[in-house]
């Protein structure tokens, strides 16, 4: 089993229930690991590999549509690696808000998705 990292990716976004996130937007940092069973011990071809730069691009095209929760754009951003990979056999995809809205809060909240194929 061979793993694809993204680890801790930084995007300004749209994302939130609350309409001041709406306007306002939010820091988020995703971290994506995807896994797949190579068809060969030796990959020396990007087209045998998930190439991590097309995973950087279908995560970066989830963060530009806005969504209510982190739990949906979790599972786009899953469901569009699937699409696009249909190799992959794990996919997990950590998605955290560094600014929550949340009153007298000092933190910083997460949503970690995970998928098994």
């Amino acid at each position: 089993m061979i793993t694809v990292e993204l680890r801790q990716v930084r995007f300004f976004a749209y994302h939130g229930l609350h309409p001041e996130e709406k306007k306002t937007g939010n820091e988020f940092e995703i971290t994506l690991s995807v896994s797949y069973e190579p068809e060969h011990v030796i990959i020396s071809d990007i087209h045998s590999t998930i190439n991590y730069v097309r995973l950087y691009e279908l995560v970066q095209a989830e963060m530009r549509t806005p969504v209510d929760l982190l739990e949906t754009l979790a599972a786009n951003i899953a469901g569009s690696v699937k699409s696009a990979f249909p190799q992959t056999k794990n996919i997990l995809v950590s998605i955290t808000k560094l600014n929550p809205p949340i009153a007298g809060f000092f933190g910083k909240v997460k949503v970690i998705l995970k998928r098994e194929f």
